[in-house]
């Protein structure tokens, strides 16, 4: 009887025991297959060990999310180092996270992951919530069968290198709670089935290339919170129904090209706190009660229009308002009344360029408030804080208008002028033109007198030398061999004849050739005395007969060390001109980086490190001089190896001068410079005509610092289909977050240290900076002569600069180390101020998802640092999920 009860008892036990072993299997299996995936994945990327032991359970690994039966949910490489084998090959090999079929979350932004999105992530991974790929170097378009992905809740793809149009296909995601394409190089329109994006929060497509209108139904997107289409080149007028985005926060149209005037049907978005439509086409006066709504409002961006009328008195009532930018339109009429016992001293304004009128009697508190370049009279009282009222018409201030420019202003306006505080001026200005013409009568009939009877003297002076007198001497002949014009010109060196110059280069014999140069035959030559020069020979039956014409030209108006001297030039040839230059013993770049000599094993010397670095300083030097110091900016146009010429230091002499110019346009590129411009990989087509652009220059330059890091010769020389293909290629291996990388690419005849490899490391960033394909995102020369000159600077930036670069993109933030001070002009002390109310938490927000990756809104005229940033991808999806 016990042994049946035993039994009774004994087998339901053994019936749960493998019921539970069997739930065990089917776990344990389906982990085994995500851990073998995940051992693919590891060796695919170059994963190091250290990470992802193979010993220890996957779950613990670092950036490896597992629920509660072990099976892989969540999956974070951004931030994770790859080994040195790892490095060599980076590459898009991610195939085994189609066998990670519950994967909720993959995170790999700032991991270099170079190639295409393949078509299969739309397809396998089909639970995907979060997918963030910002700052990986991902090439080539976005796939549209990313649609696929119906629970994807969160789109991070800013920041790469992605271009064609954008899939009308993600507006079938219905769960898309952000949506973030900035910083890449897409094109075609906004596709109108975003509108269908129902529970969209983000939206950013800016720094882009798009084009088109603004679609209506994004008015349909009732939960977006921010919208930034900054950028681009949008057109037309910004549409109505904008103005039902009831839940908007953020609103940044900035830098396209939208016309019309702002919609008053704006003012139902009450919940706005930012809005910055700067830098358009928009025109007309602001409507009446448009912003009597934002009581929320931190910040108005509305510069760089054609606005115009009377600026609103709402603006200086808005109670959260910290920064307002008006500058750069036609405004006018009087300032509200600014009493002395207001406050602003938590903001900022700027109102310059405008055409402000009246008086400033009475400035209240302010932080900073830019009223410059506008029409104000009178006295400026004394203000609690920073004022700039430079170029007005203000009384007992430096750097303001001429009296013709103010009184003519105010007379068209039949306004009253107050003539700089004197109220006698006209009658005093009659009386000083009567007694300048009275006194500047008589003084021009005693010089008359004075001249005539100093040419009676000289004449019989003269004629008494004829007849031979007792005191006079010999008779002085003209001397026949002195040149008809100066010896010497200014800058232009010594005037030689052709005779001359047939002699120094024997007869322009073939033995003296140096090379045949796109502007001019070049041939050795040799001074009276043996003195060894450089003579061009410019015929003026060729295509650029004209550039001696302009390279003269340039040493007219230009002189610096790092120019090469002009010893002189010859014009008197009918068919033919010459200029002589200082001879440069080390030839140029292209002839020295490897150098065939007569000894040594292999006959071949390459320069050293210490000295390629030196080199490029040099140039950058010279180069910064051109663009920041000259006026207008000049730019070189022909700025390569063989360009760089060396003296027998090794000292940096720049040639090739015939390409020279003013830069075109406005020093920032205007409107029709950015229309007209193209998203392509390189500066220009095989022949196109060299641009007259800074920005064009540093394009070059960057090709020029690659050559010294890669020791690869003609890359600055040529841009065709092979060397754009060429530096696709390595620029590659040129990561802020990996030094190792550039180990792939250096120089192999190069040899150097751990700290000099960081050097090297510092100069191929600094390149890979000038070689984007966007010019108003390359920095300017002379931050790239200041990062030359701290090179470990640019590399260790990360760990040793404040916060306010945690906010910088990461191929940008070098350039913000150098930055020079912002306080001598009123423009920059606005970025600064604006910089630290973001600093100090009071203005917009921030994000940070984790890893190595930086990251901000374009930096082309720093709407970053006036427009919030999105708030954290994954704080976000939490808040999706409730």
């Amino acid at each position: 009887m016990e042994a049946q009860l035993g039994a009774l008892f004994t087998i339901p036990l053994l019936l749960l025991i493998l019921i539970h072993c069997g739930e065990a299997q089917r776990v344990t299996s389906g982990s085994a297959n995500e851990r073998a995936a995940l051992l693919d994945l590891r060796s695919s990327l170059g994963l190091r060990g250290k990470d992802w032991p193979i010993k220890t359970d996957m779950c613990r690994w670092t950036g490896v999310e597992c629920d509660r039966n072990g099976r892989v949910v969540g999956l974070t490489i951004s931030g994770l180092r790859r080994t040195r084998a790892g490095r060599k090959q980076p590459q898009f090999a991610v195939d085994s996270l189609a066998n990670l079929t519950r994967l909720t979350r993959f995170n790999a932004s700032g991991f270099y992951l170079p190639g295409s999105i393949p078509d299969w992530f739309g397809q396998r991974l089909v639970s995907l919530k979060l997918l963030d790929l910002r700052s990986a170097s991902i090439l080539g378009p976005i796939p549209s069968s990313i649609s696929g992905l119906t629970r994807l809740r969160c789109l991070y793809l800013s920041g790469n290198d992605l271009s064609g149009g954008v899939p009308s296909s993600l507006g079938q995601l219905p769960e898309l709670s952000v949506l973030d394409l900035s910083r890449n190089s897409l094109t075609g329109s906004i596709p109108s089935e975003f509108s269908s994006l129902g529970n969209l929060k983000i939206l950013d497509l800016s720094s882009n290339f798009l084009s088109g209108q603004i679609p209506p139904g994004l008015g349909n997107l009732s939960k977006l919170q921010n919208l930034s289409l900054s950028d681009n080149s949008l057109t037309v007028s910004i549409p109505v129904q904008l103005s039902e985005l009831s839940q908007l926060v953020g609103l940044n149209l900035s830098k396209n090209f939208l016309s019309g005037s702002l919609p008053l049907e704006l003012k139902r978005l009450r919940n706005l706190t930012s809005i910055d439509v700067g830098i358009n086409s928009l025109e007309g006066p602001l409507p009446e009660g448009l912003f009597s709504s934002f009581s929320q409002l931190q910040i108005v961006v509305l510069s760089g229009n054609k606005l115009d009328g009377s600026l609103p008195g709402i603006f200086w009532s808005i109670p959260n308002l910290r920064f307002l930018d008006v500058s750069s339109n036609n405004f006018t009429g009087d300032l509200p009344s600014l009493a002395s016992n207001v406050s602003f001293s938590n903001t900022v304004f700027n109102l310059s360029n405008n055409l402000l009128y009246g008086n400033l009697s009475s400035l209240g508190k302010f932080r900073f408030i830019d009223l410059s370049g506008n029409y104000f009279q009178g006295v400026v009282s004394e203000s609690g804080g920073n004022v700039s009222v430079a170029k007005n018409c203000l009384q007992s201030q430096r750097n303001q208008r001429k009296l013709e420019d103010c009184s003519l202003f105010y007379t068209q306006r039949g306004l009253t002028f107050d003539n700089f505080g004197d109220q006698d001026s006209g009658s005093k200005n009659r009386l000083t033109f009567i007694l300048v013409g009275v006194f500047g009568g008589v003084g021009f009939i005693v010089i008359l007198a004075l001249v005539l009877v100093l040419f009676l003297k000289w004449k019989n002076k003269g004629v008494a030398n004829q007849r031979g007198g007792s005191n006079s001497g010999p008779v002085q002949e003209v001397n026949p061999s002195l040149p008809k014009e100066p010896i010497y010109l200014t800058g232009l060196g010594e005037l030689f004849t052709y005779e001359q110059i047939v002699l120094f280069t024997h007869d322009f014999s073939e033995a003296n050739l140096i090379k045949h140069g796109h502007s001019g035959d070049l041939f050795q030559g040799f001074l009276e005395g043996g003195i060894p020069v450089v003579i061009k020979r410019v015929d003026l039956g060729s295509q650029k007969s004209d550039s001696y014409m302009m390279e003269l030209d340039f040493f007219r108006k230009v002189s610096h060390t790092r120019l090469v001297p002009l010893l002189g030039h010859c014009l008197e040839h009918e068919t033919k001109k010459f200029l002589v230059y200082k001879y440069m013993p080390n030839g140029d770049l292209a002839n020295s980086l490897h150098r065939v000599v007569s000894s040594g094993k292999d006959g071949l010397q390459s320069l050293d490190w210490i000295t390629r670095l030196k080199i490029a300083i040099g140039a950058a030097e010279f180069l910064a001089h051109l663009h920041h110091e000259c006026s207008p900016p000049l730019v070189h146009r022909d700025v390569q190896a063989s360009s760089i010429l060396l003296d027998d230091k090794f000292e940096v002499r720049l040639g090739s001068l015939s390409e020279a110019q003013a830069q075109e346009g406005d020093a920032n590129q205007n409107v029709i410079t950015r229309f007209l411009r193209k998203p392509q990989s390189s500066e220009q087509g095989l022949f196109a005509p060299p641009l007259a652009t800074c920005a064009h220059d540093v394009y070059c330059f960057g090709k020029v610092l690659l050559e010294l890091v890669t020791g690869k010769l003609d890359i600055s020389k040529v841009d065709d289909a092979t060397t754009r293909e060429w530096l696709e290629h390595t620029l590659r291996y040129v990561s802020i977050y990996d030094k190792e990388l550039i180990n792939k690419i250096v120089d192999p005849s190069l040899i150097v240290d751990e700290d000099l490899l960081e050097e090297v490391w510092a100069m191929a960033i600094v390149a890979r900076t000038c070689l984007n394909p966007k010019p108003s995102k390359r920095p300017h020369m002379k931050h790239i002569l200041r990062a030359l000159e701290n090179p470990l600077k640019v590399v260790r930036v990360e760990s040793s600069s404040s916060a306010r670069l945690r906010t910088t993109s990461s191929r940008l933030s070098w350039s913000m180390a150098f930055l020079g001070s912002w306080r001598h002009s009123s423009s920059e002390n606005i970025r600064e101020n604006i910089s630290s109310l973001k600093q100090s938490g009071r203005v917009g927000s921030q994000s940070s998802t984790g890893g190595n990756n930086e990251h901000s809104s374009s930096n082309k005229r720093s709407s970053s640092e006036i427009f919030p940033e999105p708030v954290e991808g994954q704080d976000l999806e939490r808040q999706s999920e409730h």
